[in-house]
Order: C-alpha cells, then structure tokens, then sequence
C-alpha cells in the first residue's frame, strides 16, 4: 500500500496525541510512504511551537527532529511540480481548503496514493472529492 500522509498526520509519529496509534498502523502497513515537500518544515514548525511553549524540552525537541529526519529519509518526498500546482488549484476550486492542504492533496495524487491520511476533516473532504481513498488520524 502507498501511503501519503499530511503533515498533522506524519507529526503524530513524533508527539503522542491521539491518533497517533492509527499513524503507526497505516506507516506498518504501508510498503511505500509518500510526503510533501511541505512536510517536513511543517512539522518543524510544529515542534518548535511546542518547543517555545515549554510543551516539549530541547532533548525531547532533538530527538523528534531526528526522528523526522531519519523517517522522512525513508520516504518518497513529493515535489511541487507544474503538475501538482495545476492539481491544487482545482482541489481549491471545488472544495473549502487552505493551500497548503491543497497542496498535500495534489501531491499525494499525482504520486498515486493508495490512501492519504491526514486530522483534518475539512482536507479529507476534500481529498474524498478528489476521488482518494483516506483516513483520518
């Protein structure tokens, strides 16, 4: 299975909250792991909010990035090509969906995602009308 997950999703990997568990599952099943190129700095934008709001400490903060760092080495890492811009454009078109959420839909298109994960229900919407299988973490 090649699974694409979004950035809420993927960072679930990295700070146990609910859902969690469910990202551990889909990354065991899948044989292929596809991100955004927006991913990885979405999510180190998120540990460094957690890590300012004291809600993380720098050990576990370094920690999480290498982690991050190491999986995302793993993965197929999903470019903003001309394509995927294109593809966004009419995620945004037809469904209510900020840009970025667009673009990590569009990517896990046209990389042919088996099944794109994600927290958001508005993105899942979304990617449900943009005829992907999903999941919500």
């Amino acid at each position: 299975m090649k699974a694409c997950l979004d950035s809420s999703a993927f960072a679930k990997r990295f700070v146990n909250e609910e859902g969690s568990d469910d990202v551990q599952a889909i990354c065991a099943q899948a044989d292929a792991l596809g991100l955004s190129v927006l991913c990885v700095p979405e999510i180190i934008s998120a540990l460094n909010r957690r890590l300012r709001e004291r809600l993380l400490t720098p050990p576990q903060y370094r920690q999480a990035k290498q982690r991050l760092f190491d999986d995302a080495r793993d993965a197929d890492i999903i470019q903003l090509t001309p394509s995927v811009l294109g593809t966004a454009i009419r995620v945004l078109e037809t469904s209510p969906v900020r840009a970025m959420d667009a673009l990590h839909i569009a990517c896990a298109l046209e990389w042919g995602a088996d099944v794109f994960a994600s927290a958001d229900a508005r993105q899942l919407a979304a990617a449900k009308r943009a005829r992907l299988k999903t999941r919500q973490t």
